[in-house]
C-alpha cells in the first residue's frame, strides 16, 4: 500500500471515529455569525459528486469546493490556470493536449494532489457514464495519460479541438480525490464531506441535502481566485417568495436564482438592497421526447412525417414575445435561433422558417403543416414543466405555451407539473426506458462561451437532453466543428448544423435571459461572471 493509501485509511478511520462521536457533518449547518455572508436560493442540488450531475444548482456547490485545471477570470471571458501550472500545449499533430499542474498541491484531508488524480477524475465520469452526469462533454477525449506526477496527456479525438480546453473547465472538469471517491460508481455526499475531500477556494463543513450548506474557506488552495470571506452559508428555498422575503429583512445576504421577474422589479425600489446583473447565456426551451411524442417511434401509430409535423406545427405557434413582456418582463428576451445572440454562428433560423417570418405566430401555417402529413386535429399533447429549479414563473410560462396552442383548436394540451429531483430522472431516454415525458421544459447554463456548447450537448450522440434525437450527419458536423482550424469553415459547420435541427426541432428554443441576484447593501464582490456561474470566493460583508 502506497503512501497515498494509508494516509487515505488513517484519514477514513478518523472521520468515522468522529461521525461516530458527534455526526457534525450530517446535522444541520451550525448558526452563523455576523461575518458569515448568507445566500438563499430556489435551486435544488441532485449530486454533490461531479459524475452524476449536469445541473446548475449541484455545480454552484461542485465549482467552490473542486478545483479545475482552468477557471475564467472574474469579469473576463479568458481562462486561466487554476491548478495548472501553464496554458498547455499541443503536439505538432493536434492529437495531444499536454497540462502541467502545480507541485505540492493538496486536498483539504492532507491527501497529495497529482496527475493520477486529474487522470481518474475524468476517466470515472466515462466509466459511470451516469444519466444526469456531464459524460457528454468529454466525447472528443480519448484517454488520458500520466507520465509523471505533475504532468497530464489528453489524447484528443478531434485534432487541435478547440473546446477541449473550456470542457476542463465546465462541469466534466471537477478535480477529485482518488482515494475518497469511488472509480466506477457514484459516491454519496456523506462520504465525500466527511473525507473532507476538497481542494477548491473552500470546503464543506456540514452538508443537508437541499435545505442548507456551509462553506469554511480552504487554507490550502492554491488556485485562481482564494475566498476573500472565511464563511459562507447557502440555505435552500421552496419556493421564490419565501426567497424574496428573506432578502427583504436580511436573514439572507444574497438571493440568487430563481427570483421572478415581479420579485426583482418590486426589490429594485428597495433602497437597503441592490441589484446585480450579469451576462446573459441562460437559454429556457421545449424538448420533444422522440420516442413517447404524438406519433413517436415507440407509439402504436409511429410515423416520422408526422411525428415531425407535430413538433413543426408547435413551432410555428409559439409566441415568444408574449412570453417575454407578459411572463418574464423583459428579463428574458426572445430566442429564435439554436445559438444565443452575442455568440458567434448566431441565426435567427427559426423566425425565418416558423411562424409570421417576424417573429410571431401564424395558426394557418401550423394548419397547413399538419394537413399535409396527414395529422388529424386537435391533437392531444401531454407538456411537463418543473416549477421549483425554474423558477415559480414556469408555472405562467407554460399555461401561456398552453393557451398559444389551443387558441386555434390544432392542440390539446394536458399540462402538469413535476418535482426536480424525480423530473431529472422521468424526462430521460435510457437504454432501459423510453423516458415518461413527451414534450417537456428543459434550461440550460453554457458550461463555457462558445457556440459548440449549445450544440453538442443537445445533439451529438449521448447528450445532455437525452431524449431519443440522433442524426449521424449531425454527429459529423459537430465533431469535425470543434477541431475545424479554419474561421469561415468553421461559421459554415455552424451554419450547416443549426440548418438541420430548425428542421427537425429536436427542441425549440424560447428564450434568452441575463443572471440576476439580489444583495444587502453591506455586501460587495457579488460578480455574475462570464461564465456564466456565481462563485463566492470574491464576496465580502462589512
Amino acid at each position: 500500500m502506497n503512501r497515498k493509501k494509508i494516509t487515505a485509511v488513517i484519514a477514513s478511520v478518523a472521520a468515522v471515529a468522529s461521525l461516530a462521536a458527534c455526526g457534525v457533518k450530517d446535522e444541520a449547518a451550525p448558526a452563523a455569525d455576523s461575518s458569515t455572508i448568507t445566500i438563499g436560493t430556489t435551486d435544488k442540488i441532485v449530486s454533490l459528486d461531479p459524475a452524476g450531475s449536469y445541473d446548475n444548482g449541484s455545480y454552484a456547490v461542485q465549482i467552490n469546493v473542486f478545483p479545475f485545471l482552468y477557471a475564467q477570470d472574474y469579469n473576463t471571458s479568458e481562462l486561466s490556470p487554476d491548478i495548472a501550472a501553464d496554458d498547455g500545449t499541443w503536439n505538432e499533430d493536434g492529437s495531444q493536449f499536454t497540462v502541467k499542474i502545480k507541485e505540492g498541491l493538496k486536498f483539504a484531508n492532507g491527501n497529495d494532489l497529482t496527475s493520477s488524480d486529474v487522470k481518474f477524475s475524468f476517466d470515472r465520469i466515462k466509466t459511470i457514464d451516469d444519466p444526469n452526469g456531464p459524460v457528454s462533454l468529454l466525447a472528443n477525449i480519448e484517454s488520458v495519460e500520466t507520465p509523471d506526477d505533475t504532468t497530464v496527456v489528453f489524447n484528443a479525438a478531434v485534432p487541435f479541438d478547440v473546446t477541449l480546453k473550456q470542457v476542463l473547465s465546465s462541469p466534466a472538469g471537477p478535480i477529485v480525490d482518488e482515494d475518497v471517491f469511488s472509480a466506477d460508481a457514484l459516491t454519496d455526499a456523506d462520504t465525500i464531506v466527511d473525507g473532507d475531500a476538497f481542494a477548491g477556494p473552500y470546503k464543506l463543513t456540514s452538508f443537508t441535502l437541499n435545505e442548507n450548506v456551509a462553506y469554511a474557506a480552504n487554507e490550502d488552495y492554491e488556485g485562481l481566485t482564494p475566498a476573500q470571506n472565511e464563511t459562507v452559508q447557502v440555505q435552500y428555498f421552496a419556493d421564490a417568495s419565501n426567497l424574496k422575503m428573506a432578502i427583504e429583512q436580511g436573514t439572507v445576504d444574497v438571493a440568487f436564482r430563481s427570483l421572478t421577474a415581479t420579485d426583482i422589479e418590486d426589490l429594485s425600489g428597495n433602497d437597503d438592497l441592490k441589484v446585480v446583473e450579469g451576462p446573459g447565456g441562460e437559454e429556457r426551451f421545449l424538448s420533444f421526447n422522440f420516442k413517447i411524442q404524438p406519433f413517436g417511434e415507440s407509439q402504436p401509430d409511429a410515423d416520422p412525417a408526422k411525428a415531425k409535423a407535430v413538433r413543426q406545427a408547435v413551432a410555428a405557434l409559439i409566441d415568444r414575445e408574449e412570453l417575454s413582456d407578459r411572463v418574464y418582463k423583459g428579463t428574458y428576451t426572445p430566442m429564435y435561433s439554436y445559438i444565443p445572440d452575442g455568440l458567434e454562428g448566431h441565426e435567427d433560423t427559426l423566425k425565418a422558417a416558423y411562424g409570421d417570418g417576424n417573429g410571431g405566430p401564424d395558426a394557418e401555417q401550423a394548419a397547413q403543416i399538419l394537413a399535409d402529413a396527414g395529422v388529424e386535429t386537435p391533437v392531444t399533447l401531454n407538456l411537463q414543466y418543473n416549477g421549483d429549479h425554474y423558477g415559480s414563473s414556469s408555472a405562467d410560462e407554460y399555461a401561456a405555451i398552453k393557451s398559444q396552442l389551443e387558441a386555434d383548436g390544432l392542440f390539446t394540451v394536458d399540462l402538469q407539473q413535476t418535482e426536480w429531483t424525480q423530473y431529472s430522472e422521468q424526462r430521460l431516454v435510457t437504454d432501459e426506458s423510453d423516458g415518461s415525458y413527451p414534450a417537456y421544459q428543459l434550461g440550460w447554463f453554457p458550461d463555457y462561451s462558445d457556440p459548440d456548447n449549445y450544440l453538442s450537448p443537445f445533439f451529438r450522440d449521448g447528450n445532455f437532453v437525452m431524449n431519443g434525437y440522433s442524426n449521424e450527419e449531425v454527429n459529423t458536423l459537430i465533431t469535425n466543428q470543434a477541431g475545424e482550424q479554419d474561421h469561415d469553415k468553421r461559421m459554415e459547420m455552424l451554419g450547416q448544423i443549426q440548418d438541420i435541427v430548425t428542421d427537425e426541432l429536436p427542441t425549440i428554443p424560447l428564450l434568452q435571459g441575463a443572471q440576476v441576484a439580489v444583495t444587502r447593501n453591506n455586501i460587495d464582490g457579488v460578480v455574475l461572471d462570464a461564465s456564466f456561474r456565481f462563485r463566492y470566493a470574491s464576496v465580502t460583508k462589512s
